[in-house]
């Protein structure tokens, strides 16, 4: 009898014994999940530590901290990398602008020369080329600056409103192509936390595709969610050509005077202020749907 309930006491140590192995295991783990979710989202040198001592639950946190060592390592080389990639298409479009002024001025001095037609016909076309170089490097020039520039605070905006003043701007070029937009927006004020700037930039940018892409319709509807869909017809585009829509420089061989900067631009934008924007092409119209965040 007392032999047995010896060994029911060591059976009890031993329970008890890897009862408390498996809680500090657990516990363990629980700290690697934590200080690893913690080091992915920060871009520092601190190691994952823990309090076990187990050698198991220490080799893979040693195994973890390798990985993120070298996950830091490629990180900063993109960071550089894509720095470089910016400063560099600044400083490009920032020089560029220096000759094309220049050319600009000495084409102002020889039109003002008498001159044979074919030479002011030759002379109208290096005006026409000179002003889309010059266009597409300010456009080049203003997004180097908006990647590299920081959030914008943000504010109550009265979407609709900025929506309207848009569309009111652009109501001479919608006219020039013969596009009457059919406009449908709530009369009620729909009101987000977002950035004035770059929510004006985001309609500009879509509206100025529609007007270079638009086989002549353009329709505008709100919904009470806020949220805002561009419809138009276009028979220049097929659904691979829209799935690209929103990449860095892709433009459409019609669009020549266009560095396909416009609608990424806006898709940044949309995503600092935790929106999107989504495209889609069905029946010949291309679908161009911003979503905005919640009401806080």
């Amino acid at each position: 009898m007392p032999i047995a309930w010896f060994l029911c006491g060591i059976l009890l140590l031993i329970v008890i014994a890897l009862g408390i192995k498996l809680y500090l295991i657990r516990k363990s783990m629980d700290e690697i999940r934590t200080e690893l979710a913690e080091r992915i989202g920060q871009d520092t040198n601190t190691p994952v530590t823990i309090s076990s001592n187990d050698r198991y639950v220490r080799r893979l946190a040693s195994d973890i901290n390798q990985q993120l060592r070298i996950l830091r390592k490629e990180r900063l080389k993109y960071q550089n990398g894509d720095r470089e990639l910016k400063e560099a298409i600044t400083n490009i479009s920032h020089d560029l602008r220096t000759p094309l002024t220049a050319i600009s001025g000495y084409l102002d001095l020889l039109e003002r020369e008498e001159q044979p037609e074919a030479v002011s016909r030759y002379l109208g076309m290096v005006r026409n080329r000179a002003e889309g170089m010059m266009r597409m490097t300010e456009e080049l020039f203003r997004y180097s600056i908006i990647v590299s520039e920081n959030e914008h605070p943000k504010e109550a905006v009265i979407i609709n409103r900025v929506l309207e003043e848009s569309i009111l701007s652009f109501y001479g070029a919608l006219s020039e192509r013969n596009i009457k937009p059919d406009i449908s927006i709530p009369e009620y004020k729909i009101t987000r936390m977002l950035d004035p700037i770059s929510l004006r930039r985001i309609f500009d940018n879509v509206l100025s595709n529609i007007i270079k892409y638009s086989d002549g319709d353009l329709q505008v509807e709100m919904l009470e969610d806020g949220t805002i869909t561009f419809v138009n017809s276009s028979g220049k585009l097929n659904s691979v050509m829209v799935g690209r829509l929103f990449d860095r420089f892709f433009t459409l061989e019609t669009g020549k005077k266009s560095t396909g900067l416009g609608l990424s631009i806006a898709k940044l934008l949309m995503e600092r202020m935790k929106g999107t924007i989504e495209a889609e092409y069905a029946g010949g119209k291309l679908y161009l749907t911003l979503i905005f965040p919640d009401k806080p």
